[in-house]
């Protein structure tokens, strides 16, 4: 009974440990697909760890471990990808190609405007700005204000922390990942093939892909404006990382004809 107990248990870890995220992308596969984060020209140089990754992805129980194994890599390659564009140092003629720089800044540049906008749920703190910062590039009182509450954090007060603290700076990104904001799916519902169009959404171009989450990222700057830098940037970085994790990165990848949310 006691060896029954023991072997169950073992079984038991194994299954969890194959479900979660750190057992489809390793530390290594994590270096190779942000090659050069930590270049000296870098900002965040230092900051993006692997562990500071899996720490934050474990607390989105969901992220990365739905569906089967292919749904799970291509959601995994497509955050990644979604935020290294975000956050990219690379140009055209960069070293090891311009899909190997993400990561490399915490926080937007130059000098960025406070982004903080009259609401009375989530009010801005005096003196305190909301400029883009961490994977996502958070931006805004009314998504600091949310992102914070969701995990335990007071962004509101201290929005420093996303460029301070690497595990509070994921789960920023994870959160607007797993987040739906209608009109907008979450990114995480549409990349698990669990959304589903409706007739407005076929109308307006919009069907399930890696397209639609840059409509949902960036939609208004990016989408239904036929092929553009940036878009065609977070293709690139997807397609790398998918080639490195070994899957199909699918169809839909572009927003070229997709109407934007909530136009």
């Amino acid at each position: 009974m006691f060896w029954g107990v023991v072997l169950f248990c073992v079984l038991s870890l194994r299954g969890a440990l194959a479900q979660d995220v750190g057992g489809l992308i390793s530390k290594d596969i994590f270096e190779r697909m942000l090659l050069h984060r930590n270049d000296a020209n870098c900002n965040g140089k230092g900051f993006y760890t692997y562990d500071a990754f899996i720490t934050a992805a474990r607390s989105f129980g969901a992220f990365g471990t739905t569906g089967n194994t292919n749904t799970r890599k291509k959601e995994i390659a497509a955050f990644l990808a979604q935020t290294s564009l975000e956050t990219t140092g690379g140009w055209p003629t960069a070293p090891d190609g311009p899909f190997s720089w993400g990561y490399c800044f915490k926080q937007e540049r130059g000098t960025p405007p406070d982004y903080c906008v009259a609401n009375q749920q989530w009010p801005c703190a005096p003196g305190k700005k909301y400029f883009g910062r961490g994977p996502i590039q958070i931006s805004y009182n009314y998504n600091y204000g949310p992102a914070g509450k969701a995990i335990g954090v007071d962004l509101l007060r201290s929005p420093d922390a996303v460029a301070n603290d690497p595990v509070v700076s994921f789960k920023t990104a994870l959160w607007f990942w797993m987040t739906a904001q209608r009109p907008k799916p979450s990114a995480h519902y549409v990349i698990t093939g669990k959304w589903r169009p409706t007739g407005a959404d076929l109308s307006a171009g919009r069907v399930s892909g890696y397209g639609l989450i840059t409509n949902i990222i960036n939609g208004g700057i990016e989408c239904g404006k036929g092929s553009n830098q940036n878009m065609e940037n977070r293709i690139g970085f997807y397609k790398r990382y998918c080639q490195i994790l070994g899957v199909n990165p699918g169809v839909n990848l572009d927003c070229a004809k997709q109407t934007p949310f909530g136009q």
